[in-house]
This record gives structure tokens, sequence and C-alpha cells, in this order.
């Protein structure tokens, strides 16, 4: 098996067995390392046995095993259960067990995850590891923090945990976690929908599950209007998926995009079901975010695009939920609006902020502004920052395309 086999089981089995084995053993810290235990025992096995036929089961066996291997040496376990979970037969799932095999408990690990004591960060940060799948790094790139950071927040989670018990308590109304919960998987979708590494600009099985799991959160919770909010962005955005790159894989920006090849079928859903939600209650940061997206996914040009409305749906974002990000895509529209000058002035600050100085969006997003006012030399110098703070490959050669041809530039105008 490989290791990208081995990620892919990760995402799509661990909330099940993690979840089964909460409600028999109860202990996260525990439960979690028997889960990861029992991946890299089929990291060993799977490619000489072959793949279980059910590999849930087989997983949920060999975790439940270590747990009570682990039990049994401090004399927490009967006799009995070693009889259930005989060690001779790992790929036979005990009948209490295999009725969980097609049930799916992403949304209950979820909410298990924003233990009450936790910060909402440290919250959101331990979804996104033990329910969401996603790596040190990931988590850390969407912070904008270092991966020792983001490695010491989950780290610091698991403490506190201890010190309550190691027990997650449930929630007592099915809402009272929601706003952490519909954090993990915005951010679960921002990884998979812009992936800062690697060769490809997206991973589809992470923006899969994460509209997989909006989906099923506002199938439970169908008058909650920023869990609407938050499903409607993730359709509008994944509907113009297909625009972003060329049929050779090349970085396509927004401005330049055949808006033929987005998914009209998308974004009618995402447009109606924000129709329905928006004039019902209280505007939040999903919704203001879907409207902005749903403007961009209803221009049939970039010209064309109402940018005196996304500039007002910004404002009242900005006003809602301030973030450098925010602050990022809100210069962008100001630029069409007001002008590069009025742009690079809100950007300004963003500059000593540490997060955003490891971040090459910020530059990229500087470099037309300051092409457009003329000064080539400084645009260059932000493509090249750009370009070196980037590591996702296609957005790097598009910054190195936007290098070369403004080197060339320079070089004839110095003629």
């Amino acid at each position: 098996m490989t290791l990208t086999t081995g990620e892919d089981v990760w995402r799509r089995e661990t909330p099940h067995i993690l979840a089964a084995l909460m409600r028999r053993f109860g202990d996260f810290a525990a439960c979690e390392d028997a889960v990861q235990e029992a991946l890299l025992e089929a990291s060993q096995q799977w490619p000489k046995i072959g793949v279980p036929d059910r590999p849930r089961g087989w997983l949920l066996r060999v975790a439940s095993r270590r747990l009570i291997d682990a039990q049994r040496q401090d004399g927490a376990r009967h006799e009995r259960e070693e009889r259930v979970f005989a060690r001779d037969r790992p790929d036979q799932v005990p009948i209490a067990e295999a009725a969980l095999e097609n049930r799916d408990s992403s949304l209950e690990v979820l909410a298990l995850c924003c233990h009450p004591s936790l910060k909402p960060e440290a919250q959101v940060t331990l979804a996104l590891r033990a329910v969401l799948g996603l790596s040190t790094e990931q988590i850390a790139a969407l912070y904008f923090i270092p991966s020792a950071t983001a490695g010491q927040r989950i780290s610091r989670a698991k403490t506190t945990i201890d010190q309550h018990g190691r027990h997650f308590p449930h929630p007592d109304t099915a809402t009272d976690r929601l706003p952490a919960m519909l954090h993990a998987l915005y951010l679960m979708f921002t990884a998979g929908h812009s992936r800062l590494n690697g060769k490809d600009l997206f991973d589809r099985e992470v923006t899969s599950e994460a509209l997989r799991l909006a989906r099923l959160l506002h199938a439970s919770l169908p008058d909650e209007t920023e869990t609407a909010g938050l499903l409607a962005l993730m359709l509008l955005s994944e509907a113009r998926r297909p625009g972003r790159r060329n049929p050779t894989g090349e970085l396509v920006t927004l401005r330049d995009q055949d808006r033929t090849r987005w998914n009209a079928k998308m974004i009618s859903e995402g447009v109606r079901l924000l129709e329905t939600v928006l004039p019902t209650g209280p505007v939040g940061a999903y919704q203001l975010q879907a409207a902005i997206s749903a403007v961009h996914s209803e221009a049939s040009t970039w010209e064309e695009t109402d940018w005196a409305q996304i500039v007002e749906l910004y404002s009242m974002l900005a006003r809602v939920a301030p973030s450098p990000t925010v602050t990022l895509n809100y210069a962008v529209a100001v630029s069409e609006v007001h002008g590069p000058r009025a742009a690079l002035e809100m950007l300004e600050p963003l500059l000593a902020d540490k997060r955003m100085s490891r971040s090459h969006r910020l530059f990229a997003v500087r470099a037309p502004m300051l092409e457009a006012l003329g000064d080539l030399a400084e645009a260059l110098a932000a493509y090249r920052t750009a370009s070196r703070l980037c590591t996702n490959v296609p957005e790097q050669r598009y910054l190195n395309a936007q290098i070369t041809r403004l080197s060339k530039e320079l070089d004839a105008e110095k003629i």
C-alpha cells in the first residue's frame, strides 16, 4: 500500500473507527493513538495480504485489539474481551461493531472534538487533524503558522482533554458546537480548494469530503442559516473549479477563465440555497462569502462583474469577520472600483503581519496592482517574492511566467 492509499484510508475511515472506539472506550487520546497504530499496521500488512473486503472492519478490529491490550496490561479488562477480540481472526468484525460499518459517524466525531474546555482554535485544529485527516503541515498552512506551532496546538488540546478525564462530553444541544464545526469544514474545504503544496492546484478528495459533510450538516440542521451559507459557498466555489486550469494543467486566473467550463447546475443550486436563507435571519460570514461568490459566478466576464456590489459585501464581511485574508480579497475588489493605489494602501499593514509575510498570496496580489501603476521594478520584486514563497507547482509556474514577462519589458525599456 502506498502512502497515498494510506492517506485516503485515513481520510475516509478515521471518523467512523474513532466514533466506534469512543463509544466503547471513551478515551480520546488512547482511541486516536489506536487508530493511527491500526493504519500503520495496514500499511505494513495490506501490501502482503491484499486490501480486505471490509477495510473499516479490519482497522476497527486492530484498533480495538490495541486498546484492549493496553487496558489488559493495566489490569482494566476481563478475559471475556480477550475472547471476543481473538487475535487469530483480525479480518472478522464482532457483531456489535459490524453494525457500525455502514453508519456515518463523521459529524458525531466532529461535534465531540469541539470539546467545551478547549479554545475555539484548538477545537478546530483538533477536528482538522483527528477527524478530517489533515496533516500538521496542512493545518499550519491554513492558519499561516509554522508546523511546529500547529503541532503544539494539537498537543496542548490533548493535554487539556487529559486534565478533564480524557473523555469527550456530548453536546448539550445540536447547535452549541456548530460554529467550531462550520469553521473546521470551511478550513477543510479551503485546504483542498487551494493547495499550498504539491503538483496539483487542488485536492478533489478533500473538497468532496468537505462538501459531503456540509450537506449532511445542512440536512440535519436545515433551519441554521450559516450552515446553508457554508454549503452554498462550497457549491459556488467548487462549480468554478474546472476553469481554474487549462487542458495542460496550468493555472488560469479568474480574470481569464473560460466561464463556459463552470458547473452551471452547481451554481444554480448554490444561488438558490443562498436566496432561500438570506432573507430569513442575521447574515453571517459564510452567507456573505457565498454572496460574493455568487456575484462572481453569475457574471459572464471579469469586466461585467458587479464589483461595486462585491466591495459592499466585503465591507460587511470585514465588519462581521475581519481577517488578513478578507482584507486581501477586499483589496482586489477595491482595486477594480477605486483603483490600485487605494487597494495598495489597504494592503500596506499586511506587510508587517508575520502570518501574511509567509504567504505568497499577499505579494502575488500586490504585483499586478504595482504594475497597473507603472512601477514595473516593484511589481517584478513582488512577483519574485511570491514565487520564492509559493510551494504549489502550478501557481509557481504562473508566477515565474509573470517574472519572465516583466523582466523582458524592463529590459526593453532600457534599450
